[in-house]
């Protein structure tokens, strides 16, 4: 058995547990400990803190999800002040061992480890995903992450990419008419432009303009209660949309990658519309590939409900590259 610190650190918060990994590599996570970025001077102040609060020694094995590019001598947060710098965290945080993992990549990792309670089905045969193969992962937050989880011979491996920027292709009059109005604003239109959490706003205001309404320009967040709680019309139109813009874009990425193991949408977005996804469109435009759809049903596509896939997924990265070698 080993036991470990994961983190996994984003723009606002770096949350920290403890880590079991049993002789099977399965993974328990111990209690979360959530502290504000912005109180902390650096991820080692907010790491000797962790262990204050837990009141005993930290493990010497570590990893980190980092929500940014890794690469190079110095890592930085988007959102934060906070550095990284690799080299130098044997001696800072006092490890032995440590894997770093940007914090998409992290969740590519945690799909392999997940229960089938924290994946909600949403279409195609509701079964496992197979154990060898190629996953899909598609999440919907602030932009779009995607990524692709490859298994062969108990070999596990996760490619992060930036598929969340190709270009967002309308399948109907109506979608011709959004792009051409968000042609306007962007001289560039990806899919992360209308499936993401601000990209709700995007469709919204497009859908607006071609009926000829003014609406106010609002936050985001109380735009998405509107459409799940059905306040505003215009806002539930949106929404449904976005169900069907999600479906599409998963459908091509499956298609892309050759995932024929199955599909994932995480995300923050994900979680938010996981009670209106399978009542949507999504089913139908993620099938709805032309020579293809009968392949295209045969893939599961699932939904993480896992409350931490972040934490999971750097403990499950450190697994596969420390423990399994």
């Amino acid at each position: 058995m080993t036991e470990l610190v994961t983190v996994d650190i984003g723009g606002t918060n770096a949350r920290f547990a403890l880590a079991t990994v049993g002789d099977d590599h399965s993974i328990e996570l111990g209690e979360v400990v959530t502290l504000a970025t912005h109180a902390y001077a650096s991820l080692r102040s907010a790491w000797e803190a962790f262990a204050d609060k837990i009141g005993r020694p930290l493990p010497k094995d570590g990893a980190i999800s980092f929500a940014g590019p890794i690469g190079g001598d110095v890592l930085k947060l988007t959102n934060s002040p906070w550095v990284v710098r690799p080299a130098l965290i044997p001696s800072a945080l006092g490890l032995d061992r440590f894997e770093i993992v940007n914090d998409f990549g992290a969740i590519g990792y945690a799909v392999g480890h997940l229960k089938p309670e924290h994946l909600l089905h949403l279409c195609g045969p509701d079964e496992p995903f197979a154990s060898e193969g190629t996953i899909s992962i598609v999440g919907p937050g602030t932009g779009l992450g995607v990524a692709q989880l490859h298994r062969h011979a108990g070999q596990v491996l996760v490619i992060e990419t930036e598929g969340g920027h190709i270009d967002f292709a309308p399948l109907d009059k109506l979608e011709d008419q959004i792009l051409q109005r968000l042609r306007t604003r962007y001289r560039r239109v990806s899919i992360e432009r209308v499936v993401s959490g601000p990209g709700l706003a995007n469709i919204y205001e497009a859908l607006a303009a071609i009926e000829g309404r003014t609406v106010p320009v609002g936050d985001d967040s109380q735009l998405w209660k509107a459409a799940l709680g059905g306040s505003d019309v215009l806002a539930s139109a949106a929404l449904d949309r976005f169900c069907l813009s999600l479906g599409a874009v998963a459908g091509d990425l499956a298609l892309a990658h050759g995932a024929w193991a199955g599909t994932v949408i995480a995300g923050g977005v994900g979680v938010r519309i996981k009670d209106h996804l399978p009542q949507s469109g999504f089913a139908g435009r993620y099938i709805l590939k032309g020579r293809f759809e009968a392949r295209m049903a045969t893939i599961p596509v699932k939904l993480i409900t896992y409350e931490q896939p972040g934490l999971l997924g750097a403990a499950a990265a450190f697994v596969e590259r420390h423990l399994k070698s």
